[in-house]
């Protein structure tokens, strides 16, 4: 390996700030022969939208563009990144089906790149990192010689960004109630006493009353009505 390789591997290797290493990965590349770098992560939950961290140095016209005529949704890189590890051209047969991106890629000088990704299965996140050029197409040889360094660039980016994003609250899960205990709360959400209920489900009111404490202490509630109102809000009844 090359000397200036090395150096600039360690040193993003050390880096602990996702800035400062795209920084250091985006001279890595430019090194390597390529003007354009891209990093995004995004989560897959339904907030994704709220969950998405993205740097990079395309032109700034292409980002607008990108944005404005929501490309992300019929992009064919993304659709594959999204389920597969594996690089990919970007070739004119992969965008057979957009040919209004592809054309604009190469109005931005984006004509040569490539892409690949990481995913996370246990935090649901996937990031894509992309790489191009305008002066010449990318070889598979280039492509299988350079595909460790960008592999290593690609998870040590990931690592960094996925701290970076804001944390989903977690939702709390519901409390465990018996049959009984929520067929008593439905009752009970209804209008109905513990005399009514006895009679309904043919049990003692005092049974029914057990049932009510017990779903009481297991919502962590003061009393009956708290009860009703926070086993809706948990969507028990």
């Amino acid at each position: 390996m090359e000397i200036w390789k090395e150096s600039q591997l360690t040193q993003l290797s050390y880096s602990k700030e996702i800035d400062i290493a795209y920084q250091i990965a985006l001279n890595f590349v430019k090194n390597l022969g390529f003007k354009f770098c891209a990093f995004s992560i995004t989560s897959t939950s339904t907030n994704a939208h709220n969950n998405t961290f993205n740097r990079n140095n395309f032109p700034p016209d292409w980002n607008t563009q990108y944005e404005q005529e929501k490309f992300n949704a019929i992009d064919p890189i993304v659709a594959h990144c999204k389920h597969s590890m594996l690089p990919i051209l970007w070739t004119e047969d992969v965008f057979s089906k957009t040919p209004s991106l592809w054309k604009a890629l190469q109005h931005q000088g984006l004509q040569h790149g490539w892409s690949q990704s990481t995913h996370d299965e246990e935090s649901g996140l996937c990031s894509i990192l992309s790489l191009a050029r305008s002066h010449c197409p990318i070889t598979a040889y280039e492509l299988y010689e350079n595909l460790g360094f960008t592999v290593f660039i690609s998870r040590h980016l990931h690592s960094l960004a996925a701290k970076a994003l804001p944390k989903s609250a977690k939702i709390p899960s519901a409390p465990h109630l018996s049959p009984r205990e929520v067929e008593v709360l439905k009752l009970s959400a209804d209008g109905k006493t513990a005399y009514e209920i006895a009679l309904i489900l043919s049990l003692s009111e005092r049974t029914v009353n057990f049932h009510v404490h017990r779903a009481i202490e297991k919502l962590g509630v003061c009393n009956k009505t708290a009860a009703v109102i926070k086993a809706v809000r948990v969507n028990i009844i």
